[in-house]
């Protein structure tokens, strides 16, 4: 299929060809029909990507005292090779879209095959021709609802949250500063709620624009005038800054024309040092709107599945995106007149020059994709070298995994290693894998594990995933004939563990785990030394792996196991390899630290 990709190291933006993805568990897989360009955010990037390194780090400086911090750390050379190894990413592009529903995952309640649905999510709503999405991320599109105007739900969404943090009723006068596809939207969301709209640009084709389709609107430099007029002297109860800029004008006009203790609510990314005492004078309430409603950023909405109870939470951005389409369906927001502009997917990068090149002007970019009703492929692979030829006694890689871990630890490893043929690579991204697997020399790369395990030239496995997946396709690889390595931890739970022995004792496949430690040299003296003691021992093992965030994946119980599983096994490991026993009494003690570590 056909995915619209951006190269961060050199900037290119580029549509490349990957494998169509499996279907998750409580994800659905959606053929698109139709996907919306964000001018700002996705030019935003683009810009970011096209610059030099130096000029990222300029643009970034938060960035920029991340890498500091990790070679304080972990030292310089480890801190490049992870820097490189993030650049070399490609970065997926797209967050609003529409489409079919061709696939349901286990768990999934609400939607079935053959259902229309509107699609979010950066990194799942992307410019592809199918994406798997999240169950609250999606919402059904009723009939009579076009794609190409179920595309526009993301953003409708995100408009029509900053709306809601306005706390704006009906009656009340609402101004909304900038014109482009954010403001329009959010202008005809306002006057659909009862209230009495005025539009605020600096270009006067976006004024014209918004007067045509019954939106009063005036350019920036009569906008106190026009707002005192409009609001008999009293000012706006809401100003809702759509614009794309870094200038602080925005603020201060909305200070200027709002009403006393109004609300000004920023949407759009633009400058926010507000003018203190204007703001004083009025006690005005400035918020800045984050993206489109409660569950925004947090992976357990997200990624989990897990829908805030309606009577705590009213609005989330699912129910947003659901508001949003039940608007376009009984024709209180119109979309159509927004669309300027129209390219098939496999003429993506013409629609990317358009935002960031062109001197033309545009307003709603949609990607088109082939209406089509073909059957999903059975193999979804893609080859990506030609198959080479080794000795027998070879070992015949297959990897399932192509994220952090596999592509700056053990794929460059593995890689220098004559007697290792990298034979394929799974991924749930395909996006991702194709890249690594062009980058390491894979023979082919896929998005179904499954073929890996069918594969007769695969005679070893590896599995390099998150840690909820290990136990599953260890069992899987045992049970196709393969050996198996398996990156630590080996599961993150003891039935988990009683599985794998069981699978592993009826296999005649060889089973080992990524605790790489015990294999040191000097490890295996120090062992040597330590047999001959017959004193009682007391090892003290100092570990600096560091905070991180409290929303890492690894704090996940069902998803990472903790910190203890997922990464102390490793010095657990090493002290019974060391003493040549087992633990027999487990005592832990936590120390003050400010709620910094997890």
């Amino acid at each position: 299929m056909k995915q619209v990709i951006q190269d961060v190291a050199s900037g290119r933006t580029m549509v490349a060809e990957v494998p169509i993805p499996v279907v998750q568990p409580g994800m659905v897989l959606v053929r698109t029909g139709a996907s919306l360009v964000s001018a700002g955010t996705e030019r935003s990037l683009i810009e970011f990507a096209s610059k030099s390194l130096l000029g990222k780090a300029r643009s970034r400086p938060d960035l920029v005292q991340q890498v500091l911090e990790r070679a304080r750390r972990e030292g310089i050379l480890s801190t490049i090779e992870a820097v490189r190894n993030r650049m070399d990413q490609p970065m997926p592009l797209g967050y609003s879209s529409a489409g079919v529903i061709e696939a349901v995952g286990e768990g999934v309640t609400g939607f079935s095959v053959g259902q229309q649905v509107a699609c979010a999510g950066g990194g799942y709503a992307v410019h592809a021709e199918f994406v798997v999405v999240p169950q609250n991320l999606v919402t059904p599109v009723p009939e009579g609802v076009d794609p190409e105007s179920a595309a526009f739900a993301t953003l409708g969404a995100i408009a029509l949250h900053g709306f809601r943090l306005g706390e704006s009723s009906l009656g009340d006068r609402v101004a909304v500063i900038g014109l482009g596809v954010l403001g329009l939207l959010a202008a005809q969301i306002a006057r659909a709620a009862g209230c009495h709209v005025l539009g605020i640009d600096l270009e006067p084709s976006r004024v014209a624009f918004a007067e045509e389709k019954g939106i009063p609107a005036v350019a920036r430099s009569e906008a106190e005038g026009a707002a005192a007029a409009f609001t008999n002297g009293y000012g706006f109860d809401l100003v809702q800054i759509c614009a794309d800029t870094a200038s602080d004008d925005t603020v201060h006009l909305a200070g200027e024309i709002a009403r006393d203790r109004g609300s000004v609510v920023s949407t759009g990314v633009v400058g926010i040092d507000l003018p203190r005492n204007l703001y004083f004078a009025k006690e005005l309430r400035f918020v800045v709107s984050r993206s489109y409603g409660p569950g925004r950023y947090d992976p357990g909405y997200e990624e989990g599945g897990h829908d805030y109870p309606i009577g705590y939470v009213r609005w989330t951005e699912g129910r947003n995106l659901a508001a949003f389409v039940d608007l376009l369906a009984n024709r209180s927001v119109d979309v159509n007149p927004l669309i300027s502009h129209r390219f098939p997917i496999g003429e993506a990068e013409d629609a990317y020059r358009l935002i960031t090149d062109s001197k033309e002007d545009y307003l709603g970019v949609l990607l088109t994709y082939p209406d089509t009703t073909t059957p999903l492929p059975a193999v979804r692979s893609i080859e990506l070298a030609p198959q080479k030829t080794a000795p027998e006694d070879t070992i015949r890689l297959g990897v399932m995994g192509a994220g952090n871990f596999a592509r700056a630890v053990m794929l460059p490893v593995l890689r220098k290693i004559d007697d290792i043929e990298l034979v394929g690579l799974a991924s749930a991204s395909g996006m991702g894998a194709e890249s690594t697997g062009r980058k390491f020399g894979f023979n082919y790369m896929t998005t179904d594990f499954t073929e890996l395990l069918s594969d007769e030239r695969i005679n070893t496995i590896a599995v390099l995933t998150r840690h909820h997946l290990h136990s599953s396709m260890v069992i899987e690889g045992l049970k196709a004939g393969k050996h198996v390595f398996c990156e630590k931890p080996l599961a993150i739970s003891s039935q988990e563990l009683d599985s794998i022995e069981t699978a592993l004792g009826d296999s005649d496949g060889l089973l080992s785990v990524g605790f790489n430690r015990r294999f040191a040299d000097l490890s295996i003296q120090l062992k040597s030394f330590l047999i001959s003691v017959k004193e009682p021992l007391m090892v003290q093992y100092r570990v600096n792996a560091g905070a991180l965030p409290a929303d890492h994946w690894l704090h996940d119980p069902q998803q990472g196991g903790g910190r203890i599983v997922g990464e102390a096994c490793h010095f657990i490991d090493y002290i019974t390899f060391l003493t040549g026993e087992l633990p027999v009494q487990v005592i832990a003690q936590g120390l003050p630290d400010d709620a910094r570590y997890h």
